[in-house]
Order: structure tokens, then sequence, then C-alpha cells
């Protein structure tokens, strides 16, 4: 029933309004508009207000059957950059972008095929519970939207979000809390060329903490980069001050707390032997959540997708999404792939087919549910 056209002439309306992270009010304004015209009851929050946003999150709700089970299907409005004035291609199957900018499939897919799926609700009569639909703001480097989403008026306990990579039926059913580290190193200033030895170098002290770290995959379930230093004033002065943001991901709890303190350790203890001082703070961005393969949602999706013949695959990833906030909140909630490759890039593109097989799997889901 998935209207491919309609599907498309959405997708490419919806990656040409300008929508990056903090700045959504065009994309809020626009879906509000299609939501209502949808039949749904449409209000915006205030989680925009505390991160510096121009919008809130949009939330739709479409009441149904009482005997059938609510359910929240959510995508996000913001995109990276460069992400304003896209130019979509379309070749054959392929959607991609004119080259200097990113596609913004992430997630505009998402939110293409939720709104395509509201329309075949409509346009058919199905039968269904009450659905209720999340946009996001701020998903991108924080998540901030949905953490700032208030449930009061919510009242599904099983959802969808539809934000991943790959092709249609890859279902990501676990993801990884992830630790913010955030190391502030104080040394001595001194003039480098007359007399460095009264200087304690930040700089050095941190490159030879970071130097006693292991970065990158650590194991199967747990990764940890460093990924932004910043200090230094001139080359002539002994650096006094030098800040560090690195970042520690794992499915398993244990393996982050392991981790993260052999990181703070490694800072701590290169600091008091090079005579800086270090100040450091680690900040709990997400949570891990598993949804395991008996839990009811992924009966119900596997259901759906052997109902339209779509193979699902339930697969672990490295990555945070809106659904790790929605399943702390009491949602259990899983990430549905969209049909999108290399996001985050100028090279990224979506495979039509994909998108109309995911929609279809949503539609199907919201049927059987």
């Amino acid at each position: 029933m998935v209207n491919q056209d309609r599907l498309v002439q959405s997708f490419l309306e919806l990656v040409q309004i300008n929508s990056l992270t903090k700045k959504e009010r065009a994309m809020a304004d626009y879906l509000k508009e299609r939501l209502a015209a949808l039949g749904l009851s449409v209000s915006e929050d205030q989680a925009g207000e505390s991160i510096g946003g121009n919008a809130g999150n949009v939330i739709g709700v479409l009441e149904g059957q009482q005997d059938k089970q609510a359910f929240l299907f959510s995508a996000h409005m913001d995109r990276v950059a460069p992400g304003e004035n896209i130019k979509p291609v379309v070749e054959g199957d392929i959607i991609k972008s004119s080259g200097d900018t990113i596609l913004a499939s992430d997630d505009c897919a998402g939110i293409a095929a939720i709104l395509e799926m509201l329309q075949i609700i409509k346009d058919n009569n199905l039968s269904h519970g009450r659905i209720e639909v999340v946009f996001t703001i701020a998903e991108e480097g924080g998540l901030n939207g949905a953490k700032g989403l208030d449930l009061e008026n919510l009242q599904a306990k099983l959802g969808i979000v539809l934000d991943s990579t790959g092709a249609a039926g890859i279902v990501i059913n676990q993801a990884p809390a992830q630790d913010e580290i955030i190391a502030k190193i104080h040394g001595r200033a001194a003039h480098a060329g007359v007399e460095p030895e009264k200087g304690i170098n930040a700089i050095v002290t941190a490159a030879k903490a970071i130097s006693k770290m292991k970065i990158g995959r650590l194991d199967a379930e747990t990764t940890a980069n460093i990924g932004t230093i910043t200090g230094g004033k001139a080359t002539n002065i002994v650096p006094d001050y030098v800040e560090i943001h690195g970042e520690v991901r794992s499915l398993v709890e244990e393996k982050l707390v392991k981790a993260t303190e052999a990181i703070v350790n490694a800072f701590i203890e290169t600091a008091g032997t090079e005579n800086a001082r270090v100040e450091m703070e680690v900040n709990r961005l997400y949570s891990a959540y598993h949804i395991k393969k008996d839990h009811i949602l992924l009966q119900l999706v596997k259901k759906a997708g052997a109902a339209i013949n779509l193979p699902i695959q339930l697969q672990p990833t490295g990555g945070g999404s809106d659904a790790n906030i929605f399943n702390a909140k009491g949602i259990a909630t899983v990430n549905l792939a969209v049909g999108n490759e290399e996001v985050h890039t100028v090279n990224e593109y979506i495979k039509i087919s994909e998108l109309v097989k995911t929609t279809a799997l949503a539609v199907k889901i919201v049927e059987l549910a």
C-alpha cells in the first residue's frame, strides 16, 4: 500500500528544509501542519528552551482502538553540517545530495516513513491502536530533545525509532551506554625560549597521559576515544592549560565503568607525576538498552516482517539514538534501519526501495499491534 512516488516527494521536500541542530523551527512548523492535516492532535513542547534552540519536540496523537497496543513512533528533525540548502539528486533507486552537503536522510527518511505510514492508515481506514508520534529536536550530539521530552501526555509503552543505517529489516535491539570524559589540566606558564624550566607544560602532560590509555575498540562491546584537545596560546609560551574531551561506550555496564576509570586514572596519575593539576568530569550521556528476542515488541516486529516477506535481522550497535532515552524513560523501543548509507558525509545516499520496505514494515506493525 506504500505510494512510492508520494513517499519520495515527501522525502525530497523534507531534506530541502533547513533544520540544523537547535535551528529546527522551519521543520517543526512544517511537520505540525502535516500532522494536523492527517488528523492528529498536535502540540509542541518547550524542550528547546533549555538548550538554546528555536523549537521544541513536535508531538502528534492519533486516537485508536482501546483493545490494540498504543505505539510511539519517532524520528529526529535535526541534522549535522553541512546540512543547509541541500539539493537532492534522484538517480534510479538512489537519492543522494549534489555532493557539497549531506543528504539529511538521517533522519528525514524516518520522518518521511512515519508521514507515509499515517497517510496509508488514513486513506485505507486501517484499524489501529493509539499512535503517538514524536519528532525530536537536537538528537545529534546529545539526544537532547528526547531527554527533554515530558511523557505526561503519552501512554505508549512500546516504541519504534526510525533512525538506523542499513537495509530495511535491520532492527537495533541493543545499544551502549556512553560516558563523556572531560579533563582540564593546569600547568604553569613560562617563556619557552628564555626559561622553559620554570614552566609545567599542560599539553605534554596530556600527551603523556593519553599515551598510557587504550583507545579505539577495546573489545566487541566497548570503545574509547579522545576526541578533542584545546589549549596553548603561542609557541613561545609554555602552555599552562589544556582541555581534553573523550568518551567511552559499552554494551556492558561493568566494562564501561572500568574503561572510564582507566582513562580518569591515567590523567590523575600523570598530572601528579608532572606536578600539574587536573580537574576531571565524567557525565553519563545515556544508558544502554537491550530488548530481548522474546520481548513482545520484537515478537510483533518479526510477525510484521514475516507478513510482508521482509527478513528481520536483530543487531547491536555501537552508537546511541533516541531509542536509548525512550528505553530509559520506560518505553521499550527499538531502532529500525531506513535504507541510508554513509550518513554524516557528503557521500550520503539512500535506496528508495529500502525506504519503501521500512515504511511497509511500520504500517504492518500498526495493523498487527
